[in-house]
């Protein structure tokens, strides 16, 4: 009898590249304008190619008194300086098998539909990567965290104006502040204060939520303890990403004695998802793998700040939410 296989409708590269194009359709972080991609620069490409990290420099700002002009001085000549931001490769993979896969070969769009989950299902995990990051990375640079949830009564809780002082921990550069990411408890508190604003996708198929008018970011992963909730604001390219290539990127088999005979795909990624201006600078033995897990990402002593509070363009806010 024939049937369907995976590999009857899968080619593994060009399978893994749908993927990764549907993956950052799908994510409110890649598509809110925090994320920039880094894949193009040298540096980052050279990392990705065969390394743990990769090395992001950047100009230090100019610095120093003007001069007066006089005929019998001569003007100081200076120099700039530069410093370099670090970020670490993460290497992740995930497997399924054909079980949980049968309903939808049976579809009409069969790679559409398996590439649609495995899409869905890397942006969860991006998703976390960038919360554990962080958690990690802003723990080491206070001067970015707005802290009132030991405040008293209602002076902890988040509203309109608590949101106006986070923001203004950025000072100048504020007004580029582009999304906020939130636990759905926060994205609550938000809409029964009324100031939550819907805006259309660029299909104008689904709205999106905003507040102030930046893009809001939903999502249960978001620190919560003993009732304060950690929510983040970000500036425009506040956040370097970059897609790297596995050696296989994405594998199809079938196993004929597991379960009596199994399909099976499997999806692996290499990836950068680093806050610019806080640099990877982990101690001995970490990572204890080969690349960074989620918990080492969240140590801050695996983090140290090289920007000014203004240019790191995030902020961590935490708060409590009223009754």
């Amino acid at each position: 009898m024939a049937y369907t296989k995976l590999a009857d409708v899968l080619v593994p590269d060009i399978w893994a590249q749908y993927v990764i194009e549907r993956t950052a359709a799908k994510s409110a972080v890649l598509q809110s304008g925090i994320a920039e991609n880094v894949s193009g620069n040298e540096t980052v490409a050279a990392g990705l190619n065969g390394g743990r990290t990769v090395n992001l420099p950047f100009y230090q700002d100019l610095s120093g008194d003007d001069e007066v002009i006089d005929d019998s001085d001569d003007i100081t000549v200076n120099k700039i300086d530069t410093e370099k931001d670090v970020g670490a490769v993460l290497m992740r993979a995930k497997a399924f098998g054909s079980s949980d896969l049968a309903g939808d070969l049976s579809g009409d769009d069969p790679m559409g539909a398996i590439a649609d989950r495995f899409a869905d299902y890397w942006v969860r995990m991006y998703q976390k990567i960038l919360i554990s990051t962080l958690n990690g990375a802003l723990a080491s640079a206070t001067s970015n965290v707005l802290d009132i949830s030991a405040l008293s009564g209602a002076a902890s809780d988040f509203d309109g104006e608590a949101f106006i002082d986070a923001a203004a921990l950025l000072g100048d550069t504020q007004d580029m502040l582009a999304a906020m990411a939130v636990h759905s408890a926060t994205y609550s508190t938000m809409k029964k204060q009324g100031l939550i604003a819907f805006i259309p996708d660029d299909e104008g198929k689904e709205t999106i939520p905003t507040y102030q008018g930046k893009r809001l970011i939903v999502d249960d992963n978001m620190p919560v303890s003993t009732g304060t909730y950690t929510s983040y604001l970000f500036g425009l390219n506040s956040i370097a990403y970059a897609e790297g290539t596995p050696k296989v990127p994405a594998a199809v088999d079938r196993d004929e004695l597991t379960g009596g005979g199994q399909e099976f795909i499997v999806n692996r990624k290499k990836l950068v998802m680093h806050p610019r201006g806080i640099a990877w600078t982990p101690g001995s033995g970490v990572p204890a793998k080969a690349t960074p897990s989620n918990t080492e990402l969240a140590a801050s002593g695996n983090w140290n700040k090289v920007y000014e509070t203004k240019n790191i363009r995030i902020v961590q806010f935490k708060h409590t939410l009223s009754a």
